[in-house]
């Protein structure tokens, strides 16, 4: 049986059924993932920790929005194990210009320092990758992330799965089965990440 193209469209149909693509480091073949458990970030109970309100408060760095989405993926690309293939890149950017795919970046003296991106559709943001050229850069990002999703409206923040650092910052896990109830309210949310 021949495999559908992949194509933007695809890979947001993909979403709303909590299934994302990820492409192998070594061969760039993509596989398609739905783990069990779950990561996410709890947005109502995130809370910066004091050494990150202390970063905030000296206000080193500047945060956009997707000012430059394309150097966000390719700086989330720089780990050698990386599964952000080429084929990656020109999807996600393509679902970028669609008005789905966002970056929050973190500069810092007119340099791109760190940051995510991740998709939005209704009220459910799923983060992809991050990165950090300087320290805290990512930390910046994903608590300005949080930030304007709780502002936003939006219920689910999706990690995929649980690293270290998003632990610290507060992420959980959770069954495929409550994270599958949750993710069908979120994309039915009238909620805009941009507007």
């Amino acid at each position: 049986m021949e495999l559908p193209e992949i194509t933007p469209e695809l890979i947001l149909n993909a979403y709303c059924q909590g299934i994302f693509p990820m492409a192998d480091p070594d061969t760039g073949e993509i596989s398609w993932y739905s783990p069990d458990p779950r990561g996410i970030f709890p947005l109502d109970a995130y809370k910066p920790k004091r050494s990150l309100r202390n970063i905030l408060n000296r206000g080193l760095f500047e945060v956009r929005i997707n000012s430059d989405f394309e150097a966000v993926m390719r700086g989330c690309a720089e780990n050698r194990e990386t599964w952000i293939s080429e084929d990656i890149i020109d999807w996600y950017c393509r679902i970028h210009l669609l008005g789905y795919a966002h970056s929050v970046e973190t500069w810092f003296e007119g340099r791109l320092a760190g940051g995510l991106y991740g998709v939005s559709i209704g009220g459910a943001f799923f983060g992809e990758s991050m990165f950090s050229r300087q320290s805290n850069a990512s930390k910046v990002a994903l608590h300005y992330l949080v930030t304007r999703l709780r502002e936003k409206g939006f219920i689910l923040l999706d990690t995929q799965f649980i690293t270290d650092h998003l632990e610290w910052m507060g992420a959980v896990e959770i069954p495929r089965k409550e994270y599958l109830k949750l993710l069908s309210k979120a994309i039915h949310l009238d909620a805009d990440f941009i507007t």
